[in-house]
């Protein structure tokens, strides 16, 4: 059972974290399609192997920051207009990157109203750790050659065909499931069919998403949840990880790393974490918080198993779950 424990913020400081702007909200979503068309146009004007790299890292890792940002709207947080959160969210957020607003919000609020507990749906995500460094270089190497990002993608599909015995509704269903992926990355072929360099979408839209998202969603949820120090604490079932500038842009997007404050203040706005954890601190709650000095001291508690485990869950959810 979840200790609850709840920082008591003044009013004045409730105030602040609660507030949202449909300004910073704008910005925020514009800044993430603006690294990506700056990112493209980079490689575009300069192609060679190091600005592909370049490219491709900094668009997934703003795919990501989109993905984030969808999260946000998830909490009514990203726009204050609750309309325009939710259709911003959606539209330009979520579809893009073949994520539904929808379905992850219910979700999503279960994870939160049962953080590391057996109801958590995310539980299967942290879970298995510690695992050995084998273990996790091998996934590593699958999730660059999009290997991951595949074998999910067609578990989605085969999902979402449902069992239907006719052929012709099985592919009808899935159209129907998928039209908002489809919609919105048929207008990203057109734009950049448009402006002369159809193959952009391929190699610098739907390869990132295939490879360097993968890489970084990994790497972010395990150290949001992963071995954490105590999964009935609130202080202690979930993780910030603190990091520099350069980190952030290509790991960890739009404040994600501050994940703990995230779960403390489910109401406010990602911009304003930073602040919730000078908040803590400044109450004296920092002995006590799970915190970790960077990604790579994350990593090093992870992957501190000694020994692969070859003996996969029995779940075939939960083993497309761990690749």
């Amino acid at each position: 059972m979840i200790v609850d424990t709840q920082p008591i913020l003044s009013p004045e400081q409730d105030a602040f974290l609660r507030e949202r702007s449909d300004w910073m909200g704008a910005y925020l979503v514009l800044h993430a399609w603006g690294v990506i068309a700056l990112a493209m146009a980079f490689f575009i004007a300069w192609p060679n192997p190091l600005s592909f790299v370049v490219a491709v890292v900094l668009i997934g890792g703003r795919q990501l920051g989109l993905a984030i940002l969808m999260h946000d709207a998830a909490h009514r947080a990203l726009f204050k207009n609750t309309r325009l959160n939710d259709t911003v969210g959606a539209f330009l957020c979520g579809w893009p990157v073949g994520a539904s607003l929808t379905l992850y919000r219910p979700y999503h609020l279960s994870h939160h109203r049962h953080t590391q507990q057996k109801e958590d749906p995310d539980l299967v995500l942290s879970a298995p750790f510690p695992i050995s460094k084998a273990s996790f270089w091998r996934k590593m190497r699958r999730d660059i050659l999009g290997i991951t990002g595949y074998q999910r993608r067609m578990e989605t599909f085969r999902h979402e065909m449902g069992d239907d015995p006719r052929r012709v509704q099985r592919w009808l269903e899935l159209a129907r499931q998928e039209k908002h992926f489809l919609f919105t990355n048929l207008l990203i072929l057109a734009v950049t069919a448009a402006a002369g360099v159809w193959w952009a979408y391929f190699a610098l839209w739907l390869l990132p998403l295939l490879t360097w998202y993968q890489v970084i969603s990994r790497i972010r949820n395990i150290a949001e949840h992963a071995v954490v120090g105590d999964n009935d604490d609130r202080l202690r079932n979930t993780r910030t990880t603190l990091t520099n500038w350069g980190m952030r842009m290509v790991l960890a997007p739009y404040w994600v790393n501050y994940h703990l404050e995230h779960h403390l203040f489910v109401f406010t706005p990602c911009w304003k974490l930073p602040a919730a954890h000078r908040m803590l601190i400044g109450q004296g709650f920092g002995p006590r918080m799970e915190l970790a000095p960077g990604y790579l001291a994350v990593l090093r508690k992870a992957l501190a198993k000694p020994h692969d485990d070859h003996s996969p869950p029995a779940d075939p959810r939960k083993r497309a779950a761990l690749i």
